[in-house]
C-alpha cells in the first residue's frame, strides 16, 4: 500500500551528510552538519566541515554561507529562490505533491523495506520553472515518516545528495 505523506510537518534536529556533484566538471564535494526544522518554515543546516558555513530559511529570508558564496535573500522578491525554498520545505513537511507540483513535475512511488521512495521528475525540457529542478528523489523511514535521504537535481546539471541520520 502506497501511502501520501500529505504535508505532515515534522521536525527535524540531526546531523547530515551532503554531497554536491557537478555535472559538467564532475567534481565532488562533501559537507557534513547539523540540521534543524521546526516543521513549518525555519530551517538552519550549520555547517561544520566545511566548519562555519551554513545555509538558513528564516520565514521568507534565505542566508546562505555556502561553498565561497555569501547571500542575503528576500524569497518573495526572487522568484527562483522562492520555488527552492518552497521545494526544500515541503519536501521536508512530506509534501512532496505540492513540491511537484510548483516544479511542474509528475511523480513515482515505491515502497521498500521500511521505506517509501518519492520520485519526482521534470515533466520535459523547458518545462520547469527557472531555479526548479529536473529531479527530485525522496527516501521516507515509514515509521516516523522522517526524510533520510534527499536528492536534488537542478536544471544546471547540479546534485545535491542530503544523507539525514
Amino acid at each position: 500500500m502506497m501511502l501520501s505523506l500529505g504535508a505532515w510537518a515534522q521536525q527535524y534536529d540531526t546531523d547530515f551528510v551532503q554531497t554536491r556533484i557537478m555535472k559538467v566538471s564532475g567534481k565532488t564535494t562533501t559537507m557534513e552538519g547539523h540540521i534543524t526544522f521546526d516543521g513549518e518554515d525555519q530551517l538552519t543546516m550549520n555547517y561544520s566541515d566545511p566548519e562555519g558555513e551554513y545555509f538558513i530559511i528564516d520565514g521568507n529570508q534565505v542566508k546562505i554561507n555556502l561553498l565561497k558564496k555569501k547571500a542575503d535573500l528576500d524569497a518573495e522578491k526572487v522568484p527562483a529562490v522562492k520555488l527552492q525554498r518552497a521545494t526544500l520545505l515541503n519536501c521536508l513537511k512530506g509534501n512532496w505533491e505540492e513540491a511537484a507540483t510548483d516544479n511542474n513535475a509528475e511523480t513515482t512511488i515505491s515502497e521498500q523495506d521500511g521505506y517509501q521512495t518519492v520520485y519526482i521528475n521534470a515533466k520535459g525540457h523547458g518545462k520547469t520553472p527557472r531555479g526548479g529542478y529536473s529531479s527530485v528523489e525522496l527516501t521516507y523511514r515509514l515509521s516516523d515518516h522522517l526524510v533520510t535521504r534527499m536528492v536534488l537535481e537542478e536544471l544546471t546539471g547540479v546534485k545535491n545528495i542530503y544523507e539525514l541520520k
